[in-house]
């Protein structure tokens, strides 16, 4: 009889341990998912943005020498698990094809790695359907390490051309907040 129970209970161990690692995204919690009716807390971020080489979800190979292309970054992190970052998804695409010739914005998707195939397909699709025909990464090694301090998506931060974060960091779905951040980035 113990050991059927212990049996079993084995069997639930290894069936949490299986299907517990199917969530890619780890800690991240969607905005709309804070059950306290409560805003995010912004960790301490990095003050810079590490060096990578990390695809697109397109499968172009990318590096931290984009933010060179242009004065300011708006960096929209999301997932492909969170209704607020898809909802907002299409306000981006707009977003992007009307912004000025110092500005771009691109997206991290935090719950996609090169061995998610799923994950970078959903990605593609929805970004598709939105029209947001701007670049998407998939995060590498140091890009996985640097959202470490990221608890909610979508999480907006602003990065300068050295690669430094500049700017408030916005925590949830706020196109609008989006711009006006960057208006006054663009200015100084």
């Amino acid at each position: 009889m113990i050991k059927k129970i212990l049996l079993a209970l084995f069997a639930v161990v290894v069936l949490a341990m299986i299907f517990g690692t199917e969530d890619d995204h780890n800690h991240l919690t969607c905005v709309n998912e804070i059950s306290d009716g409560g805003v995010a807390q912004a960790s301490n971020i990095e003050k810079n943005i590490p060096n990578f080489t990390a695809k697109t979800i397109d499968g172009e190979t990318v590096t931290n020498q984009i933010f060179t292309l242009k004065k300011i970054t708006v960096v929209n992190i999301w997932g492909t698990f969170c209704p607020p970052c898809i909802e907002e998804m299409p306000e981006l695409g707009e977003m992007a094809r009307t912004l000025p010739t110092d500005a771009q914005i691109i997206g991290i998707v935090c719950d996609a790695s090169e061995d998610s195939a799923q994950q970078i397909n959903k990605a593609r699709q929805i970004t598709q359907e939105a029209r947001a025909n701007f670049v998407n990464i998939v995060p590498d090694a140091q890009l996985i390490k640097f959202m470490e301090s990221i608890e909610a998506v979508p999480t907006t931060i602003f990065v300068n051309s050295r690669g430094e974060i500049v700017g408030e960091m916005i925590i949830g779905a706020d196109v609008e907040g989006y711009k006006d951040e960057l208006k006054k980035l663009l200015k100084n």
